[in-house]
């Protein structure tokens, strides 16, 4: 996907966006989460096909204008990641995580100021983890994150985390004040 027209594919998508008419849309950050350049293409493509789907003027043929309430963006607070590190480490993998020790060492991460939205998706947990056991060849599903006796990847992947690219924060709660609903204040 990385290599797809950037213009066609944001035509692409801004013809399904106007046909369904989102409130809230949910896109990589623009580092792809990890650096993955499909990733970094799919949040290339989303944040222009969000406004251009607004824009009265782009191809009007492909429907009525829509702006969508609010673009996210998927995130890992920093806080989060060293919270993985070190439950690596006390797991007694001594490798750590991608071989660093502090999350500020990490090409990825947000800092968790820069965190707006915080939802519960422990109820989705097992769907997730078995798409990440589909993409073998991308994440090693067989090592210590993974391993179901020490519950890592289960309180990673149980909560998500998002930055509001575009559109107003709605109300907050818990410790952080992070939204704790996609919708909140639409």
């Amino acid at each position: 996907f990385w290599q797809a027209d950037l213009d066609e594919a944001v035509r692409d998508l801004v013809a399904i966006v106007r046909e369904t008419r989102p409130q809230v849309v949910v896109t990589y950050d623009s580092n792809g989460g990890y650096g993955h350049p499909d990733h970094i293409q799919a949040h290339r493509v989303t944040v222009a096909a969000f406004d251009a789907a607004a824009d009265t003027s782009y191809s009007p043929e492909l429907g009525e204008p829509w702006q969508a309430s609010k673009l996210y963006f998927g995130a890992v607070p920093r806080s989060v990641l060293q919270m993985g590190i070190d439950l690596l480490r006390e797991a007694g993998d001594s490798s750590g995580f991608f071989g660093v020790e502090k999350a500020e060492d990490l090409p990825f991460g947000v800092p968790d100021e820069d965190v707006t939205t915080e939802i519960d998706a422990s109820g989705h947990l097992e769907a997730k983890v078995a798409a990440m056991r589909a993409h073998k060849t991308q994440i090693a599903v067989d090592g210590p994150f993974f391993a179901l006796s020490n519950n890592i990847g289960q309180r990673a992947f149980g909560i998500e985390h998002y930055t509001l690219g575009r559109g107003e924060r709605g109300p907050g709660s818990g410790p952080h004040g992070w939204e704790d609903d996609l919708f909140a204040g639409v």
